[in-house]
């Protein structure tokens, strides 16, 4: 076979799946998550949030009604209710061999939920989702106490954020 054949088939080759590859892709249906003309908004708005129960959770729960509403605040009436638990809990890293001291921590801040669509009670999802967020740790409580609070609630936001994702892919379907 000479070069010039190779090269032609070759290039039939590269063109048959090229044209292939476009002929599957072309079938996906693909929709932005984030759509904000899309019926996917409209009922991110109309989610109500079960209260909270500590701190923690509170900064779950107002960022969760910031990011389905808008910034609107929760509906009065929902159509879905979300039934939100969180806890978090914090662990030691990089300790001081002399003195048992840490150096730094690891907050985690893990969230169980449901939504739960009201008219006619069927659970629509239940997951647990986590979030993890690094401080240093000082010699000087207050500034220790501060950086834990400040860890938690970077874990606590990140974590509202994996929720929407979640209940914002359930709600488009």
């Amino acid at each position: 076979m000479s070069f010039d054949r190779a090269q032609s088939l070759g290039r039939k080759v590269v063109s048959s799946l090229a044209l292939a590859a476009m002929l599957v892709l072309s079938g996906c249906q693909v929709r932005p998550l984030y759509d904000t003309d899309g019926a996917t908004a409209a009922r991110l708005g109309s989610i109500s949030f079960s209260e909270p129960r500590s701190r923690v959770e509170q900064v779950v729960r107002n960022r969760l009604v910031f990011l389905t509403s808008g910034g609107a605040g929760e509906p009065v009436n929902a159509d879905y209710t979300v039934n939100l638990e969180v806890s978090s809990s914090s662990t030691q890293v990089l300790l001081i061999d002399s003195s048992d001291t840490p150096r730094a921590m690891q907050v985690t801040a893990r969230g169980t939920y449901s939504i739960t669509r009201k008219s006619d009670n069927q659970v629509l999802k239940s997951a647990t989702r986590s979030a993890t967020a690094q401080m240093d740790y000082s010699i000087q409580e207050f500034a220790s106490t501060r950086a834990l609070r400040d860890a938690e609630d970077r874990a606590a936001k990140e974590l509202a954020e994996l929720i929407r994702a979640d209940i914002a892919g359930v709600l488009s379907r």
